[in-house]
């Protein structure tokens, strides 16, 4: 029978490990977006930022670290202590990583754990008002007359709006010229200054100018038609069939982060994004909360790089 005195002394005979375990998290955590402030990516971490702390009972800080088609912030998160204190919001440039960094001096897969698909957003095509096309046919056949003089404006080598054009290069059967950019506020203001002829990016960005004349939008990259651009067709029934693709938003953790944390995060990002208050505010910008779990992004990771890869490699 137990006395007084030995379940007084009971917590001394736990496990010294289990008495060391510190908890999660016990510091600031921090997220570090592999592209410059002011783009979908930036923006969709700024949105769980407080909501992410709040789940954790810590403040979260957003870092941008962006550069070299985001191997730079990337292999900041690998090289990272393992803890869940070092964590990482990107989008599909991460999947390609492979074929335009082979350097890059990380593994895109192995050296990640996979926290939470996010979201995704359609991306639309839009031209400068002094090119002479207001329609995907009329812009292909301009295209063809330029002999690849024509340019086009990406936020990074890898990004998003880059695999889009690159994809529009090959199903289109057309050519013209990338002029990457550190940043989408470069990249827009170069834009809009006619310095540059077309843009595929954010809805949620070019929606606005489209409405006020200072850019023309042609289709939107998704299988269906926008909520936030309604009369703008895809760019599958303009013309290109069968194109298709968006901007997605993910999370992901060192490799060797332990299990028990990429399990807090995990249902912590699920709390987040079931919120209603948070949906909505992903709805006003034109983005798609999808909420998918590791697994999920895990397949999304590999199911992107097998689709992109054949692309840029051609390219």
């Amino acid at each position: 029978m137990a006395t007084r005195r030995s379940l007084l002394a009971a917590p001394l005979l736990l496990p010294a490990a289990a008495l060391a375990q510190p908890r999660y998290p016990d510091r600031p955590v921090r997220i570090i977006v592999p592209f410059n402030a002011g783009g979908l990516i930036d923006v969709t971490a700024r949105l769980i930022q407080e909501p992410l702390g709040q789940e954790l009972g810590q403040t979260v800080v957003v870092e941008n670290m962006g550069g070299a088609g985001t191997t730079i912030g990337a292999r900041q998160v690998a090289r990272a202590t393992p803890d869940g204190h070092t964590i990482m919001v990107t989008g599909a440039a991460h999947s390609v990583i492979p074929a335009l960094f082979p350097d890059a001096g990380f593994d895109n897969v192995a050296d990640f754990a996979p926290i939470s698909l996010i979201s995704e957003q359609p991306f639309v095509l839009c031209v400068h008002p002094g090119v002479p096309a207001s329609t995907l046919p009329e812009l292909l056949a301009w295209l063809r007359t330029r002999g690849g003089d024509a340019t086009f404006s990406t936020t990074g080598i890898g990004a998003a709006s880059h695999l889009a054009g690159e994809l529009l290069k090959n199903m289109g059967g057309v050519n013209f010229t990338f002029v990457s950019y550190r940043g989408t506020p470069a990249a827009v203001t170069d834009f809009l200054a006619g310095r540059v002829d077309m843009m595929i990016d954010s809805q949620t960005l070019l929606a606005p100018m489209i409405r006020d004349g200072r850019v023309k939008g042609i289709a939107v990259t998704t299988a269906r038609r926008s909520a936030m651009l309604p009369d703008l067709p895809t760019i599958a029934e303009a013309g290109v069939s069968g194109y298709q693709t968006s901007s997605l938003q993910m999370m992901l953790a060192p490799a060797a982060t332990p299990a028990p944390i990429l399990a807090t995060l995990g249902a912590a990002m699920k709390k987040v994004l079931d919120d209603p208050a948070v949906r909505a505010r992903f709805t006003e910008r034109g983005i798609e909360v999808l909420n998918g779990d590791a697994a999920a992004l895990a397949r999304t990771i590999r199911e992107e790089g097998a689709r992109w890869l054949p692309i840029l490699r051609r390219a």
